[in-house]
């Protein structure tokens, strides 16, 4: 290493070295001890007094320097600056100096003034002997490894030339290498430690980042090894755990921490065992993370990964505020926020659970409450009064009921129980009746007296045979009986009531016929460039013309469908006829198709749209596939991986009706879309209500950031347009504005429509400018 003075290092490194100098001093003391024996031998040797002076020399040399050593224990280092370093470096080569020359010149003066053979042998070789340690002992000053060769040898080497002998002389030459050697290797050593000592500060440097950022980051971490035994804990780790200090957990296994540590509360063998189970499939990759519910209020997420030796790393975190909120919103979802009582999707998960909890089939019952009159109440008392009536009823309920039934607030002032443990069926009907009775009657509010009368239908079938849909059908023809006949009654469901059923159940058989036959067409509803000079895409919709009832309303034979598991049937009809269709349509345009929850659950409908496609000879870059919301939130798994598979064929995919659901956002950049289609309900009366055009911005610009092709569903009137085009918030155009949906012939009419005005208005462009 070129030595560019000690003044150029960092002082802590250059404190570094000459701390150096002032370690290991039993050298110093025996190399002292050495020193006083050999010049005493001398001595008794020659009877010369100058051997004794050196003696005494070398002693006080070593006491003055030990006393510096001492002095230079005591200093603060840390407030050392380089002048303060170099000060202590001066001081300890003034006495190693001092030392060298005091053997040096007993060197000098055995070959020129003792001659004495045992002298110069026992001097010189004492000298070399202590330039041998000036490589190990001082190489931290490249100015002591100079000083101390140079006030060794060179009288020396006065010696040797002194006596003028040829022999002698060479000597002298040869000592010059020696010090040559001896700077070099010293310089070797002193590199060495240089970059030793560069190589630690960036070391404790790093390492103290890295403890700094492990320390202060907000999620608790545990590095484990392949026994699951901690390496190393941050210190958020301990205060989300109440570990103490994070040194204590060294070398703990995670077991003991977690069952012995939490929040001083013990966790038993069973719940341990769970917690380490789920933290297995964590780095099996069965799961992206790991909810542990420590304590009835507190909760942490775990996320792992791992390492290559076998190990891993955990990180947690206190996720008790978002449990105490997703359980707050999940009350919401769940429950009617006025009455208290589940909503109609909940009651339906509550009564799936308790048919699943009966050990043996047997009756079960449903029924239906309505508050007779209660419009009235809110027209005459107000619906602050009204609500807080109905809270009155549900509570009551809540009460007959307890733990034989279930009860549920369909909507406003109307009621369902689910009666899921009796087997006697006249007894069951019998304890029906009575609650029926216990809920109606007079509540007391503010001083008045309401006389309640609800009038119920119920409907008794076994177990095995409840289907949701069906005893509310049923039940609510009972209720429709009861206030037919008389208001507050109390009906049991009955076969002759089933004609609405029967009715509904002869259209399911029609629809099946009408699909085996292949009855149903497709209306074609196109999608306009914001400006309506060209069609991009068209939705291709379902349509049931029934040859007594005439059209059908997709929406009630599309849920029809879905109820017998045959919309798949109808899916695959729509995708070949719409390719078909398309194909004869202009290169630029598509055609979009709706996909069912159903279509989505396995992955047949891949196999149905590439046949499709090769059948038809469509581009796959034309065929658009559209999915709901529902479709999404049911097994997103699979739906994902589906809809993956179908992207990766060339096929766009689009989402419909965005907004309509409550976790609309956190789906859009989890899964595979191309275009949002955003419904109607962003678009209703956005000229008159600020606040909604709003919402509408905001979820296209959202959309926008996420590189999503945009089309606005239910654009009506010239004015919800105009708005759309000022504020482009559009791709494309899909309404009444523009176009109904049509039959094919009628769509390809309008694009030669388009296309000639098209024609028209360049042309008349062309000879404006001419």
């Amino acid at each position: 290493m070129k030595d560019r003075g000690q003044s150029t290092l960092p002082a802590d490194v250059y404190l570094s070295f000459v701390s150096s100098l002032y370690g290991n001093r039993q050298t110093l003391f025996v190399g002292m001890i050495s020193h006083v024996v050999t010049f005493a031998f001398v001595y008794a040797k020659t009877a010369d007094p100058f051997f004794l002076a050196c003696c005494a020399a070398v002693v006080l040399i070593w006491s003055l320097r030990a006393h510096g050593m001492r002095r230079f224990d005591r200093v603060d280092h840390s407030a050392l600056d380089n002048d303060g370093i170099r000060y202590w470096e001066n001081w300890y080569n003034t006495g190693a100096v001092g030392t060298t020359l005091v053997l040096g010149m007993a060197s000098g003066y055995s070959l020129l003034v003792s001659r004495d053979s045992f002298a110069e042998l026992a001097c010189i070789s004492v000298t070399l002997a202590t330039m041998v340690s000036v490589v190990g002992r001082n190489c931290g000053s490249s100015r002591a490894v100079d000083y101390m060769s140079f006030s060794a040898c060179f009288p020396m080497v006065v010696g040797f030339l002194g006596l003028q002998d040829f022999y002698h002389a060479v000597l002298a030459v040869l000592i010059l290498p020696f010090i040559l050697t001896t700077r070099i290797m010293a310089n070797g050593v002193r590199s060495f430690l240089h970059k030793a000592a560069l190589a630690t500060r960036e070391i404790k440097i790093i390492a103290d980042r890295f403890d700094a950022a492990l320390n202060n980051m907000p999620h608790g971490l545990f590095m484990l090894d392949a026994d699951q035994r901690i390496l190393v804990a941050n210190r958020r780790a301990c205060e989300l755990l109440q570990l103490g200090d994070k040194d204590r957990l060294k070398d703990c296994h995670l077991d003991v921490v977690l069952r012995y540590g939490v929040r001083n509360t013990f966790l038993n063998a069973e719940q341990s065992r769970g917690v380490l189970r789920q933290l297995d499939e964590l780095l099996k990759g069965e799961r992206s993370r790991a909810l542990v519910q420590i304590t009835d209020d507190f909760y942490l997420e775990f996320t792992a990964s791992r390492r290559e030796n076998g190990g891993a790393v955990l990180i947690f975190e206190d996720v008790t505020a978002r449990m105490r909120a997703e359980n707050k919103i999940l009350h919401m979802i769940r429950y009617n926020s006025l009455t208290g009582l589940p909503n109609r999707t909940y009651f339906g998960e509550l009564v799936q659970a308790a048919l699943a909890e009966r050990k043996r089939p047997g009756t079960v019952g449903f029924m239906v409450l309505d508050v007779d009159e209660f419009k009235h109440v809110n027209d005459m008392k107000g619906h602050v009064t009204g609500d807080r009536l109905l809270c009155l009823i549900a509570e009551r309920m809540r009460k007959a009921a307890g733990d034989k039934a279930i009860a549920a607030n369909l909507m406003g002032d109307e009621f369902i129980l689910f009666f899921p443990n009796e087997n006697d069926r006249k007894d069951l009907e019998e304890r029906m009746r009575r609650m029926h009775q216990q809920v109606r009657g007079s509540y007391e509010l503010d001083g008045m007296t309401f006389n309640v009368s609800l009038s119920a239908g119920c409907v008794l079938c076994d177990s095995e045979d409840f289907r949701m849909e069906d005893m509310q059908i049923k039940a609510d023809l009972a209720l429709f009986e009861t206030k037919s006949r008389a208001k507050g009654g109390f009906t049991t469901f009955e076969e002759e009531m089933d004609a609405r059923y029967v009715d509904r159940q002869k259209l399911k058989a029609d629809l099946r016929e009408a699909v085996a036959k292949d009855e149903l067409s497709v209306a074609y509803q196109p999608m306009f460039q914001p400006d309506g000079s060209r069609i991009e895409c068209c939705e291709a919709l379902a349509r049931w013309t029934h040859r007594e009832r005439g059209p059908v309303s997709p929406t009630i034979f599309i849920q029809i469908a879905e109820e017998m598991g045959i919309v798949s049937e109808i899916t695959r009809l729509m995708i070949e006829r719409a390719c078909m269709d398309c194909v004869g349509w202009p290169e630029h345009m598509g055609v979009s198709i709706n996909l069912s929850v159903q279509d989505l659950r396995n992955a047949e409908i891949v196999g149905v749209v590439t046949d499709a496609l090769i059948s038809s000879g469509l581009k796959p870059s034309r065929l658009h596939l559209e999915v709901t919301e529902s479709c999404l939130m049911e097994e997103p798994v699979k739906v994902k991986a589906v809809l993956q598979e179908l992207r990766a064929r060339g096929i766009t995919i689009a989402i419909d009706d965005f907004g309509t659901g409550y976790s609309s956002l956190s789906y859009l950049d989890a899964l595979p879309l191309d275009v949002i289609k955003i419904d109607r309900s962003f678009v209703r009366n956005i000229a008159e209500d600020a606040r909604r055009f709003k919402l509408l911005r905001g979820t296209v610009n959202l959309s926008r950031e996420l590189g999503l092709k945009i089309v606005i569903e239910g654009v009506e009137t010239r004015e919800q347009l105009a708005l759309i085009n000022q504020h482009r918030c559009a791709d494309l155009v899909q309404g009444y504005v523009f176009a109904a949906p049509m039959s094919s012939a009628a769509l390809m009419d309008l694009t030669e429509t388009l296309a000639r005005t098209a024609a028209d208005t360049r042309a008349r462009r062309g000879r404006h400018f001419a």
